[in-house]
């Protein structure tokens, strides 16, 4: 009797979710030798980690991370990318499923140079997703200047109207098509990565915390694009109400992470998150003070520990043991006064500053939006792994908290799975 070897089977996989997760999964199949759909359902690749301004463990731009990804994609023939694409049904199992795939109109084709003649033409503004609407930009635009694929979009709300017709006349290349339509598509796989990523928790929720009725309460994740240099502010960090450089900042911890009205779970980055922010208001602000309440900072890893440790070691940033009970704000100078019990001492604490950010937790998208497939997640939405079943895997954030490190290295694990799962043995 002779042992059979593995042989692989004709089948393809498919990648949902365009982030760093969901690149990293579909580079490691593609570039030994396998056909990968590559589904994102926005207008370009790079997911959460376009949006930042920096991320660990170089503090380095997201660029130097995405542009050799994004290079590696064009170059091979074997990924085929579709964007402003939802997976609306699968059906079948590991080794065959039947995917159908909505893809949405972009109104703009593949003769689209980036010339930004549309945008330049065009009269409307809309808010910027990319930016949390802090900013507006022009019906016609590129989401970001490394955007990829490198192609403008049409907002679907001027296609019918006559900025609509302005916008197709300003083009040179006849790349406006004003005529697109959503295309159904169905897609043969022989395995599906769920890379969904994930959302920030919605902090209106937060009823105490203030955020959307003060202007000078924000998010992390906004505190990133203020920061950066492609962002509404072109990278000066200010106050939202007047745009004065803040004298004092207050870092909220766990606003909506471990609390069971919540998100019951630590969310992983936010501490992080916080100290490398930190960072930013130190350098443009150098008087600045910074204060940060926290019920416990994690800084999971040894080279954490020590970025951490030098964040403390800064006289201006003050750490304040106690978890936040309420905001107000000062109606005449747009100044938040931050209540909190200091856990240490038992002393209240009324904290005024200049400028408040809330490290909001990291939500699954399935959480959300429910996956449409019969993928097993736990009660908060994050995808549970079944191995031994094989065909459809959760990477990155779709299956746990992680930062971009963890992300990867999560991803090149699920690339293996799906692979095993399109090999007889």
């Amino acid at each position: 009797m002779t042992d059979e070897k593995a042989a692989p089977v004709s089948g393809s996989i498919m990648v949902v979710g365009g982030g760093i997760s969901g690149l990293t999964t579909a580079l490691e199949a593609a570039e030994v030798g396998y056909e990968v759909f590559l589904v994102e359902k926005n207008p370009y690749l790079g997911g959460r980690v376009a949006q930042l301004n920096q991320y660990f463990p170089k503090l380095c731009p997201p660029t130097c991370g995405l542009e050799i990804n994004f290079k590696r994609i064009k170059d091979n023939p074997r990924i085929k990318v579709l964007t402003m694409a939802e997976v609306e049904k699968v059906d079948g199992g590991p080794g065959s499923y039947t995917v159908s795939v909505k893809v949405k109109p972009r109104y703009v084709n593949e003769n689209c140079t980036c010339c930004g003649a549309c945008a330049e033409a065009c009269q409307t503004e809309i808010a910027s997703d990319y930016d949390f609407g802090m900013k507006k930009v022009k019906a016609a635009y590129l989401p970001f200047a490394m955007a990829f694929p490198a192609r403008f979009v049409v907002d679907p709300q001027i296609v019918k109207t006559e900025d609509g017709n302005r916008v197709k006349q300003a083009c040179p290349y006849d790349a406006v098509d004003l005529e697109m339509q959503a295309k159904s598509l169905t897609l043969n796989v022989g395995a599906i990565v769920w890379a969904t990523g994930w959302v920030p928790y919605d902090a209106k929720r937060m009823d105490r915390l203030g955020f959307g009725k003060h202007p000078n309460i924000i998010t992390n994740m906004m505190m990133e694009r203020l920061a950066a240099p492609n962002g509404p502010t072109r990278g000066k960090i200010a106050r939202p109400s007047d745009g004065k450089a803040p004298a004092s900042i207050a870092f909220v911890q766990c606003a909506g992470s471990r609390d069971e009205n919540y998100l019951p779970y630590c969310s992983y980055i936010c501490c992080m998150a916080s100290l490398k922010q930190t960072t930013y208001i130190r350098e443009q602000h150098p008087e600045a003070k910074v204060y940060i309440f926290y019920i416990d900072l994690r800084a999971p890893g040894h080279r954490y520990e020590k970025f951490y440790d030098a964040i403390k070691k800064d006289p201006n940033v003050v750490f304040i043991k106690g978890k936040v009970a309420e905001v107000s704000e000062d109606k005449a100078t747009g100044h938040i006064t931050v209540v909190a019990e200091n856990a240490v001492t038992g002393e209240k604490i009324q904290q005024s500053v200049e400028m408040v950010v809330l490290a909001t937790g990291m939500q699954p998208t399935a959480a959300v939006q429910k996956l449409p497939a019969a993928v097993k997640t736990t009660a908060d939405g994050f995808v549970l792994n079944d191995y031994s079943a094989g065909g459809m895997f959760g990477a990155g954030c779709a299956h746990k908290p992680a930062d971009v490190v963890s992300s990867n290295q999560n991803a090149t694990g699920m690339a293996l799975k799906a692979i095993q799962t399109l090999v007889r043995r």
